[in-house]
């Protein structure tokens, strides 16, 4: 069970993001990939979210892959994934909401031996789950800075890349945050989970890349073309982005070249036709 605290612990209504402590401001959304509301810096919990009425969404989203949310859709509306893998379940990504249900749920399942994610407007309550499943969260060294509530149960790696098991591998492309990270499953045909570090379009033959969603700012064009040759090592058959039903059924290495050259070709001014 988690820490009974912890539910009254502040999170910040427009990222999700979790802090250890009462604050006025949200270091996540006052950076310029997020932002804050029209109405200034509003706040809630946990506890709040139950009273609310949000509850745990569950919906098988590929093979092996649960998709794990919350209804009605809370912050950035983002959704987590239980990999069902040989080496026991992984949680890709996380969520602000966290029940005894939701818990319940995950450990009828199998419970959760690791906890990964992607970058900072995805770590949300995670301290929170690691501490429900005795389960070690793994982040980028680059982006300790945007931790908001530090615990013994997160775990820095640093580098290009970070092997979770035989057959799962972070990677760390360097773009949207300096410490983002995407999963690779190399069972079956492949798989890789981005959260929006790609993010899977709403067209799933398109993936797109950008420094701030928010604010519409585009990644750097040496950084997506660096990050491209980095994923190209790898081979996927499925993408899954950070929100429900944004996955690429297949074809997932073409998709993404295609997607990047197109990106490239309008970032860099390259005419059409060359």
């Amino acid at each position: 069970m988690p820490d009974t605290d912890a539910t009254t612990l502040p999170i910040c209504r427009a990222c999700g993001t979790q802090y250890g402590a009462p604050r006025q401001d949200c270091p996540v959304c006052l950076d310029e990939r997020q932002y804050v509301g029209a109405d200034g810096q509003q706040w809630t919990s946990r506890a709040a979210l139950s009273a609310d009425g949000h509850r745990g969404r569950f919906e098988e989203e590929g093979p092996g892959v649960l998709g794990i949310g919350t209804t009605p859709a809370f912050a950035i509306g983002q959704r987590a994934l239980l990999l069902r893998t040989d080496s026991g379940n992984v949680l890709w990504d996380c969520v602000p909401h966290l029940d005894d249900e939701i818990i319940e749920r995950v450990h009828a399942l199998g419970g959760i031996s690791k906890i990964a994610v992607s970058h900072p407007h995805f770590y949300s309550a995670m301290v929170d789950w690691a501490h429900a499943f005795d389960a070690p969260v793994y982040l980028h060294e680059a982006d300790r800075q945007w931790v908001g509530r530090p615990d013994p149960a997160l775990h820095f790696w640093s580098g290009r890349t970070h092997e979770l098991a035989d057959d799962l591998v972070l990677i760390n492309p360097g773009i949207h945050f300096p410490g983002s990270a995407v999963l690779h499953w190399s069972a079956g045909d492949g798989a890789l989970f981005t959260g929006d570090v790609v993010h899977v379009c709403p067209d799933p033959r398109w993936v797109t890349v950008m420094y701030s969603y928010a604010n519409h700012i585009p990644e750097r064009p040496h950084a997506v073309r660096a990050a491209a040759d980095l994923l190209a090592d790898y081979r996927f058959d499925r993408i899954y982005g950070g929100w429900w039903q944004r996955v690429v059924p297949s074809g997932g290495n073409e998709v993404l070249e295609r997607s990047v050259e197109q990106y490239l070709r309008f970032e860099e001014g390259i005419p059409e036709g060359v």
